[in-house]
C-alpha cells in the first residue's frame, strides 16, 4: 500500500485515481455528502478493488472495476449494485445500503458503486480463533441462517424474473468455468486433473435440479460482516457473482471450508472441529436442511466436487491476471499458486463420489 501525491490518501500500486473527480461526483448523488474525502484502498477485494471512502461526518464503500483488459463477463459491479439494492428493500437478508453507482469510465477510469459502511466484524478463518469457544456455534448458526435466509427468498418477489436463467444452471457454470480456463490457458499454463474435470462433471450431473434461487456465488465467513457484539450477520458482501441458480450448489461452495487445507484460505479440513466448539460438517449441514424446512442436500458429493473445479477455476482466472498485471490484491499471488492444489481436490472429490 502506498501514499498518493496527496498524503491522505492510499492506494496500492497501479490503483489509483483522482480524488477530486470521485468528490465532485459523490457530492451530485449523495445526498448529505459533504467533503474533504479521503480514500484507502482494503487489502482485499481481489476481483473488485474495494476502497474506504471518509468523508466530512459520514464513511462510505467504493467497489470498481480493475483497469486494463478484462474478460467480457468478469468483474460484473453492475450486477452487484442491482442485487444489494433490491435484496435490501424488500427482504429480510443481510446486506449493505447500495447507494450510488457509476458505469461512466471517464469519472476515476473504471466503472464503479457506493455503498453502506457497515461497522462489525470480519472473519478470516473459520476456526474463530478470536472468539471465545462457547460462542463458535453461535457464529456458525449466524452464518448458516444468513445463506438459508438468501435462498429462501423468491427471485420474482424481487424482480429477478430475469436475473439469470431459473434451469441448467451447472451444466451452463461448467461450460462458463471451462470457456473461461480455455481462455486463460495461455496466461495461466494448462492444468490436467481441470481438464478432466471439464470431462468428468457433465456426464455426472444430478437427475433433478431444484427450485432456482438467488445464489450468492461466493458465500464464505470473510465475505460476511457480523454485528460487533451478537453472532448475527450484518450483512454479506461480494455479490459479482450472484444470479439465478441451484442454491444446494451454493450451499456446497460454503461448505468447502470443511474440505479446505490450502494456504491461501483458512479451512477446517485436518483440525477438530469438537475440540474448537464448531459443528460437525454433518452437523452444519443438518442446520442448514432445518432452517431451509428440507430433509437433506441430494448429491452433496457431486455438488463439492463441482464446486472445488469452480474454486480452481476462478484461482486459475487470477493466475492469468497476475500474467497480465491485472491483479488487484496482495493476496492474488496466493490464490494463483493453489490452482493445482485445490484442481487435484476436486478431482479426487469427483472420484470418490462414484467409488473409482
Amino acid at each position: 500500500m502506498t501514499a498518493s501525491a496527496d498524503d491522505r490518501h492510499e492506494f496500492r500500486p497501479g490503483f489509483e485515481f483522482d480524488v477530486g473527480r470521485l468528490e465532485a461526483w459523490l457530492a451530485t448523488q449523495l445526498p448529505g455528502f459533504r467533503g474533504p474525502l479521503v480514500v484507502r484502498q482494503f487489502s482485499g477485494g481481489q476481483s473488485n478493488p474495494t476502497y474506504l471512502l471518509r468523508a466530512a461526518d459520514r464513511r462510505y464503500v467504493l467497489r470498481r472495476k480493475p483497469p486494463g483488459v478484462l474478460l467480457p463477463s468478469a468483474h460484473a459491479i453492475d450486477r452487484e449494485f442491482r442485487v444489494m439494492q433490491a435484496l435490501g428493500g424488500a427482504t429480510d437478508v443481510p446486506v449493505a445500503a447500495a447507494l450510488a453507482i457509476c458505469m461512466d469510465p471517464e469519472v476515476i477510469g473504471t466503472a464503479f458503486y457506493v455503498m453502506q459502511h457497515v461497522e462489525g466484524r470480519i472473519f478470516w478463518d473459520p476456526a474463530l480463533p478470536e472468539v471465545a469457544r462457547d460462542a463458535r456455534a453461535g457464529v456458525f448458526r449466524g452464518m448458516v441462517d444468513a445463506l438459508a435466509r438468501l435462498h429462501a427468498v423468491p427471485p420474482q418477489a424481487v424482480g429477478f424474473g430475469d436475473f439469470g436463467r431459473p434451469e441448467g444452471y451447472i451444466p451452463r457454470q461448467i461450460s462458463r468455468w471451462a470457456r473461461q480456463y480455455a481462455g486463460d490457458v495461455e496466461a495461466a499454463g494448462r492444468v490436467e486433473t481441470m481438464e478432466q474435470l471439464i470431462e468428468w462433471l457433465p456426464r455426472h450431473l444430478p437427475a433433478h435440479e431444484p427450485a432456482a434461487a438467488i445464489v450468492h456465488g461466493d458465500f464464505r465467513i470473510d465475505n460476511l460482516i457480523f454485528d460487533p457484539a451478537e453472532p448475527r450477520v450484518l450483512a454479506i458482501l461480494d455479490w459479482e457473482l450472484s444470479t439465478l441458480g441451484d442454491p444446494f450448489a451454493d450451499f456446497a461452495y460454503h461448505l468447502m471450508m470443511y474440505r479446505l487445507d490450502i494456504e491461501a484460505i483458512a479451512g477446517l479440513a485436518g483440525r477438530d472441529v469438537q475440540a474448537l466448539g464448531l459443528p460437525s460438517e454433518r452437523e452444519y449441514v443438518a442446520w442448514y436442511c432445518e432452517r431451509r424446512g428440507i430433509a437433506e442436500v441430494p448429491n452433496l458429493d457431486f455438488y463439492l466436487a463441482f464446486c472445488l473445479f469452480r474454486l480452481a477455476g476462478i484461482f486459475h482466472g487470477i493466475r492469468a491476471r497476475v500474467t497480465r498485471g491485472t491483479a488487484a490484491s496482495a493476496q492474488a499471488r496466493k490464490y494463483a499458486a493453489e490452482v493445482e492444489k485445490v484442481a487435484a481436490l476436486a478431482w479426487r472429490q469427483a472420484r470418490e463420489s462414484t467409488g473409482n
